[in-house]
């Protein structure tokens, strides 16, 4: 009787224990970066993949006009850009004030309070307005695609698309990109504009640089080579942001926790990417004595 209840208990353990699932095995390390390093590996070429996808469709858009999406295009213009404007021009602002009050104390030692001029317009036009724009859409505008895109392949939208003879790329990516491409570069200008003002507020408060003692100065320091270096970052960031968010989206499997994931994952990728490239923009000019 006894053996019996032993083996009883015994086949009763065996049965809990597959049902629930044995334990993983521990995984080194060294496997977990093996791991890593290969799935990064495939998403790059996968992005790779994507990026010549939409490289193709484009080049089709370019041969044939017709087939141009107007209505997502506009309205993609309009929300990308339209409705940042309030959100960038206060923090271009913002950083006006902040590179202009931190330079403040050191001009002011050495008497060369007129040199804050050179100090917010060349940190501005070249570098600050550019970056902080396009990390403010990646956090704003390419987290939108991501989450669009994404709900939509969870809900089966994307299939019913390609069912229906509407090809995907041409109504939910291509429309994304060009608009950035479009609103970007004029949302660095604003941001140009008011980050600069800022700087002037706080030149005139802190050490008595007036708006046209300032403005005479800006002229003469600041060149259009180096405005121009700001705008033609614009577009590139503007491609990174559109194709890493819509990107992400189409890669979307399951329920709505994969499209947070997804869209936090587009977030930080495009972020990334985008001050990666700026900084071989600073190393190209660099080289290039531009």
């Amino acid at each position: 009787m006894r053996w019996r209840t032993n083996k009883l208990v015994h086949f009763t353990y065996l049965a809990a224990m597959n049902s629930v699932g044995s334990p993983s095995p521990r995984i080194s390390p060294l496997d977990g970066l093996g791991r890593s390093a290969v799935a990064a590996c495939a998403e790059a070429l996968a992005l790779l993949s994507f990026i010549g996808k939409c490289s193709v469709a484009l080049g089709q858009w370019v041969i044939h006009p017709s087939r141009i999406r107007w209505r997502p295009l506009l309205h993609n213009i309009a929300s990308a850009g339209v409705g940042a404007l309030p959100i960038i021009g206060l923090l271009s602002f913002l950083l006006g004030i902040v590179v202009a009050y931190q330079g403040s104390g050191q001009l002011r030692q050495y008497g060369a309070n007129i040199f804050v001029v050179d100090l917010v317009g060349i940190s501005m036009l070249r570098e600050f307005a550019p970056l902080i724009t396009a990390i403010i859409v990646a956090g704003r505008s390419g987290s939108a695609y991501a989450a669009q895109i994404g709900t939509m392949a969870v809900t089966d939208e994307i299939d019913a698309m390609r069912t229906l003879g509407i090809a995907p790329l041409e109504q939910l990516v291509l429309p994304k990109i060009l608009a950035l491409l479009i609103a970007l570069p004029l949302l660095t200008v604003f941001a140009d504009v008011c980050g600069v003002f800022g700087g002037m507020v706080m030149a005139r408060a802190q050490l008595g640089v007036g708006f046209e003692e300032f403005l005479g100065r800006f002229t003469k320091v600041v060149s259009v080579t180096t405005y121009l270096i700001g705008i033609g970052k614009a577009p590139v960031f503007a491609a990174i942001i559109a194709m890493v968010g819509c990107f992400q989206g189409f890669r979307t499997r399951g329920g709505a926790d994969s499209v947070g994931r997804q869209t936090t994952r587009s977030v930080v990728q495009s972020t990334f990417i985008v001050i990666v490239a700026d900084a071989m923009f600073s190393i190209a000019f660099s080289a290039l004595d531009i």
